[in-house]
Formats: C-alpha cells, structure tokens, sequence
C-alpha cells in the first residue's frame, strides 16, 4: 500500500521577521537597476563561482516586455563571465519555447544571441537525487546541467500565474527540470493524461518545486549564487509574454545573496513593506495561490535562512530594514517602446491565429 503524501499548510499567511527562527545571513541590495547595478551585485556574491559556469535566467516568451533587458546580460558576461554558457529548457506548455527549434527562434528574437545557450535538455535528461524529499527522490533535469562546474542564478522576480511568485526557487526548480519528464513529475504528478497536465497547485506545487530546486542546489553546493532584480514585476509570470498583466508595482532595485531562501524572503519582505496601493497586486497573487509555502518549505528541507542581514551596498554596506529601501520608490511607468512592442506583439499573436481559422 502506497504512502499517502499530505502537503502543508499555510502558504497564504505572510510570516513576519519577529515570528522567524534561525541564523541571518547577507543579502546584499542596490537600488540601481543598471548593467552596472547588476555587476556590482554578481561581485558581492560570486567567490565560489569557478570552473565551467552556467547562468540560468528566463529567457523569456517572443517579445516579453519584463524579462531582464538582455543587454545588460550581455554586458555582464563580457566583462565578468566571458566564457560562460546560458542555460535552459524546453517549457511543458505549448508556447514558443516547447520545442528546441522554437525555442532557439525565440532566443534570437529576445537578443539571446550573444553567447553560447545550451538548451539542457535537448538531447535528453539526466537524474539529480532530492535529499531528503517527500515528493520526489530524483529530479529529472537537461541532460548537460551536470557538466557545469558553476551556476549563476539570475532571475527576474516578479508574481507568477500559479506559484504566486517567481524568485531564484521558480527559475530553479521549474527551469532546470527538463520540459517532458520533469516538470511533468512537478505539475502533474508525472501523469501522461493530459487532463491533469495542470493539475497539482497551491501548496503541494510549492513544495514539489521547492524539492526540484533543492536537486539542482545541492549538485552544485557552495558553487552557486543567486542575484534577483526586483524591476518589471507583473503578476504575470514571463512565460505569459505579451498577455503578461500590465506592471502596476514600483521597481525597486536588485539582491544578491549565496543563500537562496534568503534572497526570495528579502525579495518578498520588500514587496510587503510597500505602502499598501504599491503592495497590492503582488501581495493578493502571492496570498490568494498559498506562495509563502514556496519559503516555509525551504526552510523545512534545509535549504537556508529566512532571517538575513539587508546590507545597502549604495552605502557602504550599512545594514537596513526593507522599509528603508523601498521607501523612495515611485508608480511604475511603462516606457512608450514597451507598450508599442507589446501592441505589436499582441496583433502580430492575433494575426497569426486569425491566419489559422
């Protein structure tokens, strides 16, 4: 007889820092949103990076408005990781990136053009053990993320459809699963039926994504680092692209820390330390999908601290409290080229399918 596998509780309740447990570690933070903003973060953080070095970041959908701007990778890359490859996989959804062949089209039309990008898992999988896991004891990932000495975690942190939020635990634990198999076993439960493709969400979802990740953390081990920029943030993750909720938070800047669950509950505690208009779209997706229990997971498997030292690196790394940087944030405003990209991208989808009729 099977085990019956029960998820926990509580993602939908926010935990103040007075309520927490344990050790601080440092997460770092700037309030310049610039390629020089994002360098001076990756140095704070990128001791242990050595050897053959991936970077994992989202990509994005054709012409997705939020994902971070591609030139400042670039920029990054030339100056401090020259010969490093990007890495990602193919998507479990039917999108423009499920397939290899749309999924390099892709990366050229978002300017992923630059350096080497090495779809993992297009030419199979490879199995990475979950320590200590209640959802899995394997995860499925591409098959050439084992190769890599070094992962450098760049992720644009924003909400997201179905986990609430997406921080470095998302572009991990969904992004390094292969696109058949593993977010299969993620999002479904590893069934072949397609009507339960979709089928696993709130807490369990966090949890099996949280399991995921944690298989990709402890291959690498001291050998990773984790930098989230806090700009752009729909609802909506970049997966959506175009359809992508229209932004209504303020940027804040970026966080860098080697401690994954401290940089996404820093990520988190500065969104709630908005005032409440700023706070509210991001807050009711977090809350209404149970995202909390992506962080309360985390810390149940070991994976880091929900306590942190904030470390203001725009002055002289004074330590502060997440009011204190987002204090001077201001209403987010959509750049006239975005919005005509997004207008362009939207006729160009109905055009298509208009085409298809």
């Amino acid at each position: 007889m099977s085990e019956i596998k029960i998820a926990g509780s509580g993602g939908e309740r926010y935990v103040p820092y007075g309520e927490r447990n344990g050790n601080e570690s440092i997460v770092y933070f700037t309030r310049d949103l610039s390629p020089e903003g994002l360098r001076k973060l990756y140095r704070r953080v990128n001791g242990q990076i050595c050897g053959k070095i991936a970077v994992k970041l989202h990509t994005g959908e054709q012409y997705g408005p939020n994902i971070i701007p591609s030139t400042w990778i670039k920029e990054l890359m030339a100056t401090d990781l020259p010969d490093a490859t990007i890495v990602e996989t193919n998507t479990f959804y039917e999108g423009d990136r499920d397939t290899t062949e749309k999924h390099r089209a892709t990366l050229k039309v978002n300017g992923w053009d630059f350096c080497p990008v090495d779809i993992t898992d297009e030419h199979g999988t490879a199995d990475l053990p979950v320590k200590g896991g209640k959802w899995f004891d394997h995860m499925s990932v591409g098959k050439t993320l084992p190769d890599y000495d070094s992962l450098v975690v760049l992720t644009h942190f924003k909400g997201h459809t179905m986990g609430g939020f997406g921080g470095s635990n998302k572009n991990i634990g969904i992004g390094c699963a292969d696109g058949k198999i593993g977010k299969r076993m993620i999002h479904a439960r590893n069934s072949e039926d397609p009507e339960l493709a979709w089928s696993v969400d709130m807490e369990e979802l966090m949890e099996r994504m949280a399991e995921s990740t944690k298989a990709t953390v402890d291959y690498f081990g001291k050998h990773i680092c984790y930098v989230n920029v806090m700009r752009n943030m729909s609802v909506s993750c970049d997966c959506e692209g175009c359809l992508a909720e229209q932004v209504v938070t303020p940027n804040v800047g970026i966080l860098a820390s080697t401690d994954i669950l401290a940089v996404d509950q820093a990520c988190i505690d500065l969104v709630y330390a908005m005032d409440e208009k700023d706070q509210a779209a991001l807050r009711e997706r977090i809350e209404s999908r149970h995202g909390h229990r992506q962080l309360s997971y985390m810390e149940e498997l070991g994976m880091g601290n929900r306590k942190y030292l904030l470390l203001d690196t725009d002055h002289e790394d004074a330590r502060i409290q997440p009011r204190d940087a987002v204090k001077d944030v201001v209403p987010f405003v959509e750049l006239p080229i975005v919005a005509e990209r997004r207008r362009k991208a939207l006729e160009a989808m109905e055009a298509a399918a208009a085409a298809q009729e």
